[in-house]
């Protein structure tokens, strides 16, 4: 199976594509290629979306936060919004997708440990429906 091409998109880049990206790219490597994001990038990661995916074993410190021409891939076969609304542009891909995920700018660091554990479980079942679809019979072993 050739590699799927994944874009999670939010709004500034900083938090929950990044965490989105990281996971998919750490869990999923093998059938997905993650990109990510935002529709008004920030300057920087969010420190403490870099502190709750070091406490995951991902470390995302030294990533920049990214627009839309930023991309050096312009052809996706999914895009995944993260909760943007109008906010994210409309990008090309085979399917769209909408995960209505809170943004956890300016909250504790235990709600950036949910929203981390949502993004985690939420990227795993994503996995799991592209073997599903591109590997009829595969499903599970993500």
């Amino acid at each position: 199976m050739e590699k799927q091409k994944v874009l999670f998109v939010c709004v500034e880049n900083a938090c929950r594509s990044q965490m989105a990206e990281s996971f998919a790219n750490a869990l999923g490597g093998e059938i997905v290629e993650a990109y990510s994001a935002g529709s008004n990038p920030a300057s920087r990661i969010n420190p403490d979306a870099v502190k709750v995916m070091q406490e995951a074993g991902i470390d995302i410190g030294n990533r920049r936060c990214k627009g839309f021409k930023d991309l050096a891939v312009r052809d996706f076969d999914y895009v995944v919004t993260m909760g943007c609304d109008d906010i994210c542009p409309f990008v090309p891909a085979l399917r769209h997708i909408e995960w209505d995920i809170e943004d956890p700018k300016g909250g504790s660091i235990y709600f950036f440990r949910a929203v981390r554990d949502k993004i985690e479980k939420k990227v795993k079942a994503l996995l799991r429906l592209i073997i599903a679809l591109e590997r009829p019979g595969k499903i599970g072993r993500t």
